[in-house]
């Protein structure tokens, strides 16, 4: 029994004046006559411990502002944008003249019950963070699957730029492949200018570097070297490496998700795809940036980085083991397009390795060392003749086969 309770006993069963109950459960007694007017009024409730919470705030955030914020808070949701603290925050300022503390916003969404709670996560602390000094230093690049309404899985590709997080390019295809990813490249940097270098993961439309050391190059991975732009890929295993444009493929799916029209067809979505770039690059505050500027702010801030010259003067050199086929062949891919040379059906069977460099080929005879033969490859040809005229060749010792 609380110390209360006995006290209001005593005073009604015992008759006992408050001077005599404070003496003797050693309390003053002006709490007695507080306690036994408070019971006089509420009863039971004189039992409960009272809030301490002061009944004027003169500091308290206005409730027009808490309406603004929450109404800011379901906007941005049902937009399928960022809406957290920092973005609310923005927008009060830019759009409504208000400033609110990150964390006043925070206890506002807290309070109202429109922040779900996060399972724990890895420490932002602890992952090294990097980013381009200049617009161009770095381009990031990786395409995402979207489900259409009718059910059908397409692919939608994104060049992002590095320092600004400006969307550059984005575009939805059926299937992404190297024709399309050199394509849309050559296209987005004739728009903004080449960049210095790539960054993107290990997918072979992007390069081809480490599929089994056959060799070879992707018409990107050849268009890179041409220019002396600089190619990095990730490490497998380490998506955070192309940590921005991972994220930003979040955001967008998360935006196209929000819109009332889903898209149907290809055409659709890549309409939808526009806007969002749209409101991306050009409204949206992006709070990675400096002063939460808009992508496309940051982007035209600075000057823009180009490609080293030098590194254009670099050659491909590999070694290519192969065998030749029943009909006299070998083949060989270049800037992603495979080439079949002739060397002779005489030669049928017989192991051969091949040195490249760019387009000057060098067979030879794998166990023997006899160059069997040399040419300059022709792009623009799938095969690669011998010269000679088909069939046999005829000398005066008779008919013989090449």
């Amino acid at each position: 029994m609380s110390k209360a309770r006995l006290v209001i006993t005593a005073l009604l069963t015992e008759n006992l004046s408050p001077s005599e109950v404070a003496a003797r459960y050693g309390v003053h007694r002006s709490w007695v006559y507080r306690l036994k007017a408070r019971y006089d009024e509420v009863g039971e409730a004189a039992f409960e411990p009272r809030s301490r919470r002061p009944h004027n705030v003169p500091n308290a955030t206005p409730d027009d502002t808490v309406q603004l914020v929450l109404a800011l808070r379901k906007e941005l949701s049902e937009q399928g944008l960022d809406a957290g603290a920092d973005t609310i925050g923005w927008h009060l300022e830019h759009h409504h003249a208000t400033a609110l503390s990150r964390a006043t916003i925070n206890r506002i969404l807290i309070r109202h019950g429109t922040v779900t709670p996060a399972p724990s996560k890895r420490p932002r602390s602890s992952y090294i963070r990097f980013e381009a000094e200049q617009p161009n230093e770095t381009w990031q690049s990786d395409f995402t699957h979207y489900k259409l309404r009718n059910g059908q899985d397409v692919e939608v590709l994104t060049w992002l730029d590095d320092h600004s997080r400006y969307a550059l390019h984005i575009s939805a295809h059926p299937r992404v492949t190297a024709t399309i990813v050199h394509t849309t490249f050559v296209e987005t940097a004739g728009q903004h200018g080449f960049p210095a270098s790539t960054l993107t993961d290990n997918g072979m439309v992007f390069t081809v570097r480490f599929a089994g050391g056959r060799g070879g190059r992707t018409k990107l991975e050849t268009e890179l070297r041409a220019r002396g732009i600089v190619q990095k890929n990730s490490r497998p295993n380490h998506p955070t490496t192309c940590g921005k444009v991972e994220r930003f493929q979040q955001t967008m799916k998360k935006w196209l998700r929000a819109q009332p029209i889903q898209p149907t067809t290809l055409t659709e979505l890549q309409t939808l795809l526009d806007s969002f770039r749209e409101e991306y690059n050009q409204r949206r505050p992006h709070r990675s940036l400096e002063h939460r500027s808009t992508p496309a702010a940051a982007y035209t801030a600075r000057p823009k980085a180009t490609p080293s010259k030098d590194r254009s003067r670099e050659t491909h050199d590999r070694v290519r083991t192969d065998k030749i086929d029943h009909v006299g062949t070998v083949t060989l891919r270049h800037n992603g397009r495979l080439h079949h040379i002739g060397v002779g059906r005489t030669y049928a069977g017989t192991h051969v390795r091949m040195l490249v460099q760019d387009l000057d080929i060098t067979i030879i005879d794998a166990a023997t060392g006899e160059i069997l033969r040399e040419l300059v490859l022709d792009p623009a040809k799938n095969y690669q003749g011998t010269g000679r005229p088909p069939g046999p060749t005829k000398n005066n010792n008779g008919p013989t086969f090449p």
